[in-house]
């Protein structure tokens, strides 16, 4: 039995513009969500026909719904290729139950609330260092001098990397997250093999290593979880875990600091406000979350046949949920396209919901408090050095982050 979902508008069909392989879509996809947002869920053929979700409600219900809709990608050719990559082992952002209950049980020790509190003090110390670096001549690169070094370090250290090796693996998460950026269709460049296999490498002998000596970092930790019990995590399901972990915990978090630095920057009043009240600095990390959060969208695949506007879409065909169209519905967010540091309620999605609610949402806030804490600290005053040209924006669609952010400060 398919499920039915109310027809989109004829008008909402002819006015929608959805493509996340478009340069300039990519750089601003914030005009072409109010379409979108104007009707339920409706079909796109866009290299594939796709169904594209952008209301809250209609993003909250799909995200909530692991049965109708899957988190396992089909096996067909335009994404064969993409998820090969990182080997055949069940991960568990690409998993649905019961595999997806096993896998997220023994890698939620890695986030526990103690491991993550735990961290604060380091989070608070480097982000002071770095800062001291970045204030030394009055202006900066908020990603390269902030952003991008504090989510590595982080992660890097609950892996147990030395700091020596930091930069090697910026360096393979940047060419990894490329992957989303080529044309469905279009062939993998070799650097993103290149530095999925480097991944895999140095983690496999680390992991190897950790078997025999043992330490307190999350590789040993998750070591230790594939060694007890019944439940057990394979040596291929621990690999793809850690590489996935060292991916999202870099890029997301990278992305949630320099979008929220621009957004300060450019709301003067917002940054004067935080300055005077810090103890908004929480209420605004969700507000940067929800305004232009790190991930515009996630997908799903249909579980069975349902259809969408008249027309009856097949099993395994993918969802593309907007989650960045989402959290500026007007129908959920009052004034959307507004800046609101103090924003109540402000139950956005920017961390997705249901079982796949992010692992990592007290870790990136955490960092992200941090991050901006010492900001408004550390500075009276932020600046953009507006660029020459348009601002660019790295990597692929999904994950939305700036390559660069030029800003002076007073301290």
């Amino acid at each position: 039995m398919s499920a039915v979902l109310p027809p989109a508008s004829p008008s909402c069909r002819a006015s929608v513009y959805f493509n996340p392989w478009d340069e300039d879509f990519r750089a601003n996809p914030y005009p072409f969500y109010a379409p979108l947002l104007a009707g339920p869920p409706l079909v796109i053929e866009r290299f594939f026909p796709m169904v594209v979700a952008a209301r809250y409600a209609d993003a909250a219900a799909i995200l909530a719904d692991h049965r109708r809709y899957s988190s396992v990608a089909p096996k067909g050719p335009l994404l064969k290729e993409r998820f090969a990559l990182f080997g055949e082992a069940a991960r568990v952002l690409f998993s649905d139950p019961p595999v997806h209950t096993r896998l997220r049980r023994l890698v939620s020790r890695a986030f526990t609330p103690r491991r993550v509190a735990a961290l604060e003090p380091r989070v608070r110390q480097i982000t002071r260092e770095l800062l001291d670096r970045a204030a030394a001549d009055g202006r900066f690169d908020a990603v390269a001098a902030l952003a991008n070094p504090l989510p590595i370090m982080i992660i890097a250290e609950m892996l147990g990397v030395p700091p020596q090796e930091y930069p090697v693996f910026k360096k393979w998460s940047d060419a990894v997250v490329q992957v989303d950026t080529v044309v469905p269709g279009n062939p993998i460049p070799q650097t993103v093999y290149e530095a999925v296999e480097a991944l895999r490498a140095y983690f496999a002998a680390e992991i190897a290593r950790r078997r025999q000596t043992g330490a307190d970092d999350l590789v040993s930790v998750l070591v230790s979880a594939s060694e007890q019990g019944e439940e057990v995590l394979s040596a291929e399901e621990l690999i793809a875990f850690v590489i996935l972990l060292l991916l999202a915990g870099n890029e997301t978090t990278t992305n949630l600091i320099g979008n929220g630095m621009l957004a300060l920057a450019r709301h003067p009043e917002s940054y004067a406000r935080l300055r005077q009240h810090p103890e908004l600095i929480a209420s605004a990390v969700e507000e940067m979350l929800r305004f232009d959060g790190p991930v515009q969208a996630t997908v799903r695949y249909l579980g069975e046949e349902t259809e969408f506007g008249g027309r009856l879409m097949p099993r395994e065909t993918p969802v593309f949920v907007v989650l960045a169209a989402a959290n500026r519905d007007p129908a959920r967010f009052a004034r959307p396209e507004m800046f609101d540091i103090a924003r109540k309620p402000n139950d956005h999605l920017a961390f997705g919901d249901g079982i796949h609610y992010c692992l990592g949402a007290a870790l990136a806030r955490l960092e992200a408090t941090a991050a901006f804490s010492g900001v408004v600290r550390r500075f009276a005053r932020i600046e953009l050095i507006e660029p020459a040209s348009p601002l660019r924006y790295r990597g692929s669609y999904f994950v939305r982050g700036l390559s660069s952010l030029a800003l002076a400060a007073q301290g």
